[in-house]
């Protein structure tokens, strides 16, 4: 049964301020980007704070090219469970990571339907007066892509990029699509355009250009709302579905959209820019390189998609929103972990948890309830069998806290025997993982962490975990504990002042 949607945030104005309300939005007022202060400070804050516990930032003026700008620009937003259940609107926020994990997952799956899908709900059109993003409009020799607070976050990347924007691609035979893909600023009226290849863009494009098209018209949303850009930056919609009627289903209404100046495509409404273009589909140029989402630089591409920018609309005074990609966490993720959960658990009947852990691009992690033998690396296998990601697949008990980097390394160096691991020597996989030797294909490995049961080579006994051992024997303390939690901490938190 599909469950009700809260009110969503209609933009991205919406949930900064929550976010902000919250104490989770950090505001400087100005840094010097020709020197990479932002991107230092970047690293600096997860450095401090951790992956999943940094706050957003926010800062007013920047320093580009010698010129000081106005932002703001707006880096992390979607980095700790606590915002993402305050994002789908879980109603009672803490900043426990574990509880909000469970909270916002067990909301979003009531919300997937008995085969697993998302409520559709199609977008509604609204007119330009309406639409915020429709506030200035620019068109020929007034675009100039390049004055707007764009950064280059790295010191080897090719240019400035436009990271967090939405893609679409629109066609009335062979259908839509919104992705994320970057692009690089080649000009004042020209950025580079790269879907990875395999991806639903670059499959959409190319059936464009095998039926003998010129030009395909293309829009970009950029900082659109967050349910659009979790729908734009994940897989929620299939090959050619409309991912816009997703959104309104996350949204449990229909999301307005406005049509673009140049073409028939439609992008939300309150999107902080939208930038119209032709990408020619007979011509190409070199992209990047470019810092990746696993940490490492990327190569420079030869013939990638680019567009010529026909217009710019955007709001007074917009937003830019900035990845510093394989280091801040850039879009919502309780939607795919939730509809991966439920397709599993089709596969798996004892698998109760799967986890990413943060920044460990490629590296997934699952407990299951195990019974028999062979479960731990059978259950592995239908994981590791996606083609997107999942290059290690690490099995674990149930008693052990996905979430927790400290308890699955216990697991493995008390309960994994090396020898309890299956090689997959090549299959598909499409993301930049920069160890492979040859593009769309990858090793992977399921790593079997379970306790091992005697037909599987394990001891005829395992001992229990002191943990166990406390809990039976001393059935009160953590009772206790939790009883005197803020006296305990008086004293420590007085030698803090």
């Amino acid at each position: 049964m599909t469950g009700s949607a809260p009110a969503p945030f209609d933009s991205i104005r919406d949930y900064v301020r929550a976010l902000e309300s919250r104490g989770r939005l950090l505001r400087v007022e100005s840094m010097d980007q020709d020197r990479y202060e932002l991107t230092a400070f970047a690293y600096r804050l997860v450095d401090r704070y951790g992956k999943e516990s940094a706050p957003a930032f926010l800062v007013e003026k920047l320093k580009i090219g010698g010129e000081w700008r106005d932002g703001p620009v707006l880096a992390n937003l979607y980095g700790s469970w606590p915002d993402e259940a305050l994002l789908f609107g879980v109603p009672d926020i803490n900043d426990d990571q574990h509880g909000m994990y469970r909270a916002v997952i067990e909301q979003l799956t009531a919300r997937l339907d008995d085969a697993g899908m998302w409520q559709r709900i199609p977008p509604v059109t609204v007119e330009p007066a309406d639409a915020p993003c429709k506030e200035v409009r620019l068109t020929g020799d007034d675009i100039d892509i390049e004055r707007f607070a764009f950064l280059q976050s790295n010191p080897a990347d090719a240019g400035r990029y436009i990271n967090m924007g939405a893609v679409f691609v629109s066609d009335p035979e062979f259908g839509s699509n919104v992705g994320t893909y970057r692009c690089q600023i080649k000009g004042p009226r020209k950025i580079g355009v790269n879907p990875e290849p395999g991806q639903h863009g670059w499959l959409l494009l190319n059936e464009m250009k095998r039926r003998g098209d010129k030009v395909a018209k293309v829009a970009v949303a950029v900082a659109p709302d967050p349910l659009t850009f979790c729908a734009s930056s994940t897989k929620m919609a299939g090959y050619k579905e409309d991912e816009l009627e997703f959104v309104g289903g996350l949204r449990g209404s229909p999301l307005k959209v406005v049509r673009c100046e140049t073409c028939d495509i439609h992008v939300p409404a309150n999107s902080e820019f939208v930038i119209e273009g032709e990408i020619p589909l007979d011509e190409f140029e070199t992209e990047g390189p470019y810092g990746e989402m696993y940490g490492f630089q990327g190569p420079e591409k030869k013939d990638n998609f680019f567009m010529h920018i026909k217009a710019v609309t955007h709001r007074r005074n917009p937003w830019v929103l900035n990845s510093f990609t394989g280091l801040t966490w850039d879009m919502p993720k309780a939607p795919q972990v939730s509809s991966n959960l439920f397709m599993y658990k089709r596969l798996i009947p004892n698998l109760t948890g799967l986890y990413s852990p943060a920044g460990a691009n490629g590296v997934i992690v699952i407990s299951i309830q195990k019974r028999f033998p062979g479960q731990g690396v059978s259950a592995g296998q239908y994981v590791a069998a996606n083609p997107a990601l999942n290059k290690v697949v690490i099995v674990v008990d149930d008693d052990v806290d996905i979430m927790d980097p400290g308890a699955v390394l216990k697991a493995l160096g008390a309960r994994w025997q090396p020898a309890a691991s299956v090689m997959v020597p090549q299959t598909q996989m499409m993301m930049p993982d920069p160890s492979r030797q040859t593009p769309m294909l990858s090793s992977k490995i399921v790593i079997d962490a379970t306790r091992q049961l005697p037909q599987e080579g394990g001891p005829a006994w395992w001992p229990a975990t002191n943990r166990e051992l406390l809990e039976q024997g001393a059935k009160d303390a953590f009772a206790l504990v939790d009883e005197n939690w803020e006296t305990y901490l008086e004293r420590w938190k007085e030698s803090d002042k």
